[in-house]
């Protein structure tokens, strides 16, 4: 295969440079490339267009990256059904032709009765970037709330449907942000900020999250103020009411791994909140509210959760009683359907669900198809449930669950141009650094051979009690059928085995999660699955700082990197959107001598190599409307790879228009964005493509 020539890789725009520089604790760090940071300046969007035309003019000369797209359509090309849940005695659902950029909301009047639009999203732009983001039911039937994001933004707006007539009403709600409508009565609570800055829309700090009640027919100016707190600008508030508006728990979170809990009994209007916890280094969240009794999904005292409940006449934390102790799995999920518990435990980092008692006494396990993920739908009185599960090489497919016998019944499997009995899954454990058992799931082509000679794409992510489950992707795929190994790495830092599992890879502790990657890569070296010429790794968001630290530690270890949407300036995250929201697990710069040496000893940014020690072929990937990790994190991190001496492997960077962090992006960008992706990886790999 002939390598694109490096004068074309190398051939980058002049990005200049400034004199800017920061003092921390005494030790002065410089930023020049700071002038990116305003992503909308003429300089900036200069400095994007000219790197998108190198980085295009790369990926148009690979051979076949037009077979890829082409393949990749095809296999996404299938229809897409979400589980239904009912609503006032009707069945709504998500469904997606096959490529259709957003996927519609419909309704049946029976399970198995004729579908019709209720909602379809993609009439509201012209290319398929206003997303569907959250619905709502009032409680009368009457009226559904339903958000809306733009172009990938964290920014949802908020109208209000008549569901009878499907007409909009003219309430419009602006400038929400992680939080949908809580409906009550004649309204529905939602959380909200002021209106940003012009031209600082995507970048600026977001601070002081407020709580209100808008009543329908009223203008957003007249909606009341529920709750603020001035004091602590930099923490979000967002609530919730029971289906039968008795109750509305109120969260605080933003300053520890967890969140506090609040309660407004709906019945005592005069009366103000309660505040039940004052530790936010837990969660806390209600799973459901019978008669006077909430039951509560926690991590407090159990690090791995439990059950606990409590009469919301006497809802302090003292008074709590524990319904279903703390097991060896994690408890992921509880849903209260058809007058039983399900719970789904996270074992190994694969779903296992049993059904409980209200009494909190286990009945029956769930028999799930394999190892892979699930998820139920269905209400506390329902008798008809649904849930959906899914692998590697399992489509998402939907069931019928019969609560009462125990019987799962197929009710919809997608039809997917592959044939998953030609892949298999294995799941392996490999020693970390420090000898930490990890697991990692493997997914190839039956009979391969493990020769050494394999290339794979070693994926992680490691951080904010998150976990990585098994997962179906047909991006994926066709590097499956090309040969390719996947590889998913369950790093510490995630939420596989509970709260331990997420404290040993944050803050002080972040160098076990690159460990632990790097820890994969060469445990996949050493089984001879593949070699350093053949491995890619890839992750986003925090896991785009995963790659972007180990790459600077071990550039020897990797053939490809490719970092997405990721943290990559660990001094100054926190000063962007919401990025004071990530501390408890990050640090900051600001905290300590100690913790600002830690962070500038691994930040992505600050410790590119200059000695012509080479570097893995990188393709950086980031949108201009990201404002969860703000493309500047990617702009900076760019300009200095491109001007430090790392060999001749490209340094490019993918700038996505009209797209943010990653969800609600249309279908026809997704194709695109992982065409590049993927066209880039396996031909530095070295790979044909059939």
């Amino acid at each position: 295969m002939a390598i694109l020539g490096a004068c074309t890789a190398n051939r980058y725009p002049a990005t200049v440079k400034e004199n800017v520089k920061d003092t921390y604790f005494g030790v002065e760090v410089a930023d020049p490339y700071r002038w990116l940071e305003n992503d909308t300046s003429r300089a900036t969007l200069a400095w994007v267009e000219a790197e998108n035309k190198v980085t295009a003019d790369y990926l148009a000369q690979i051979p076949f990256r037009d077979r890829i797209k082409q393949r990749m359509t095809e296999l996404t090309d299938y229809e897409k059904i979400g589980s239904p849940f009912k609503k006032h005695g009707k069945y709504y659902f998500y469904k997606n032709d096959g490529l259709q950029n957003q996927s519609v909301l419909y309704v049946k009047d029976t399970p198995d009765g004729e579908a019709r639009v209720m909602l379809d999203p993609n009439g509201l732009s012209a290319d398929g970037t206003v997303a569907l983001t959250e619905v709502s039911f009032s409680r009368d039937g009457k009226y559904l709330a339903y958000s809306i994001a733009r172009s990938g933004s964290d920014w949802n707006e908020i109208y209000v449907m008549d569901i009878a007539s499907g007409k909009l009403l003219e309430d419009h709600i602006l400038w929400c942000k992680f939080g949908g409508a809580s409906w009550k009565g004649a309204g529905f609570y939602y959380s909200a900020y002021d209106a940003p800055e012009a031209g600082k829309e995507y970048s600026g700090m977001n601070e002081g999250h407020k709580v209100y009640y808008h009543t329908i027919g009223q203008p957003q100016s007249a909606d009341v103020l529920i709750y603020s707190n001035p004091g602590e600008p930099k923490r979000f508030y967002n609530v919730s009411v029971n289906e039968d508006e008795t109750l509305l728990f109120l969260y605080e979170s933003g300053a520890g791994a967890g969140n506090n809990i609040y309660l407004k009994d709906l019945r005592k209007p005069d009366t103000s909140f309660t505040q039940l916890t004052t530790d936010m280094e837990y969660s806390y969240y209600p799973s459901e509210v019978i008669g006077e009794t909430v039951y509560m999904v926690t991590n407090y005292g159990a690090p791995k959760y439990r059950v606990m409940t409590f009469d919301a006449n006497r809802p302090l934390l003292n008074d709590w009683k524990e319904l279903v102790g703390e097991s060896d799995a994690v408890l992921s999920d509880a849903d209260m359907i058809g007058g039983k518990m399900v719970l789904t435990y996270e074992k190994d980092a694969s779903h296992h669900a049993y059904v409980y008692s209200l009494a909190g006494n286990r009945e029956f396990e769930v028999k799930l198809p394999t190892l892979g993920s699930v998820g139920f739908s269905g209400r506390k009185d329902d008798k008809e449930i649904f849930y959906t599960f899914t692998s590697f090489i399992f489509p998402p497919t939907i069931y019928k669950y019969d609560i009462d016998a125990n019987r799962s019944e197929l009710y919809m499997a997608p039809k997917v141009a592959f044939n998953p009995e030609d892949y298999t899954t294995e799941q392996v454990f490999y020693p970390g650094k420090d000898g930490t058992r990890i697991p990692m799931f493997l997914t190839y082509r039956k009979g391969l051979r493990k020769d050494g000679t394999n290339p794979v794409f070693l994926y992680g992510y490691g951080g904010f009690n998150i976990s990585l489950n098994p997962g179906f992707s047909t991006t994926r795929l066709v590097f499956l059928e090309n040969g390719g190994i996947y590889a998913q790495a369950n790093l510490r830092g995630g939420g596989e085995y509970g709260e331990e599992w997420h404290r040993a890879g944050t803050k002080m502790s972040k160098q076990n999660v690159f460990d632990d990657f790097i820890a994969a890569a060469e445990y996949l070296i050493a089984e001879s699955y593949t070699n350093k010429e053949k491995l890619a790794i890839n992750g986003g968001s925090n896991g785009g700082l995963l790659v972007g630290a180990v790459t600077n530690q071990r550039p020897d270890l990797f053939k490809v990197a490719i970092p997405d949407v990721g943290v990559m300036d660990m001094l100054r995250y926190h000063k962007f959107t919401i990025g004071w929201n990530w501390a408890s697990d990050y640090g900051t710069s600001e905290d300590s001598r100690e913790m600002f040496e830690y962070l500038h000893a691994y930040s992505p940014l600050h410790n590119i190599g200059n000695d012509g020690t080479p570097y893995p072929a990188i393709l950086i990937n980031t949108a201009d409307h990201d404002d969860r990790v703000v493309p500047a994190h990617s702009f900076k991190y760019a300009a200095t790879l491109q001007a430090a001496n790392t060999g001749n492997a490209p340094n490019l960077i993918r700038i996505e228009s009209n797209a943010g962090h990653g969800a609600g992006k249309p279908i026809s960008k997704i194709i695109e964005g992982y065409a590049d992706t993927y066209a880039f990886m396996m031909y530095n790999l070295g790979m044909e493509v059939e």
